[in-house]
């Protein structure tokens, strides 16, 4: 990239497609929420920038001992407890899951707040930070880019949900009239 400016390239899109794969999964990573640039950098010098040694999302969750204990005898799982795995990454992504659930409109924020009355605060956050451990070997792994799935992205969920609402309201016997857009005081004079 730089050999490229010194001979006199100016084309913004020319000088883009010259930069390291490395960056890209460094952008696509910090798109997550609870994950800033710090700890998209931190992974990325950890796991690589395509997450090439770990062939699945579960070997990746292993290694950063993120997965969910498996001690089970007839069903009944005896044991909640996490593999040791890398400390350091286990500590990152614990971080990055409380900053997640903690994201207003993400969807991170709704599994915890669906998870933590029956699993308490830390299998909670253990349980997102799995989640963005997978999402992360995705992001790396597949080249893929985080698209938010919160209730609070699109203005079309808004209206499903209106609707659902009113339909509820309908069916109980109320009577409701559908809501009608409200002109923008530019208009009004």
């Amino acid at each position: 990239m730089l050999k490229a400016l010194a001979e006199g390239e100016t084309n913004p899109a020319a000088l883009a497609a010259l930069a390291d794969g490395r960056l890209r999964a460094f952008e696509r990573l910090a798109e997550v929420p609870g994950l800033g640039a710090d700890s998209a950098q931190q992974i990325i010098a950890e796991v690589g920038p395509t997450a090439a040694t770990f062939p699945s999302d579960k070997c990746l969750s292993s290694w950063m001992g993120a997965c969910p204990g498996d001690n089970e005898s007839a069903g009944v799982n005896y044991n909640h407890r996490s593999p040791k795995g890398n400390r350091h990454m286990r500590r990152l992504l614990n971080q990055a899951a409380n900053a997640a659930a903690r994201t207003k409109g993400s969807i991170f924020e709704i599994v915890y707040r669906r998870s933590v009355p029956r699993l308490g605060h830390n299998q909670a956050i253990g349980a997102i930070a799995h989640r963005q451990c997978r999402l992360i070997w995705l992001i790396l792994h597949q080249g893929v880019r985080y698209e938010e799935r919160g209730p609070a992205v699109t203005k079309q969920s808004k209206q499903k949900r209106t609707a659902r609402m009113i339909r509820q309201l309908r069916n109980l016997g109320y009577l409701v009239e559908s809501p009608t857009p409200q002109p923008s005081q530019a208009q009004v004079h």
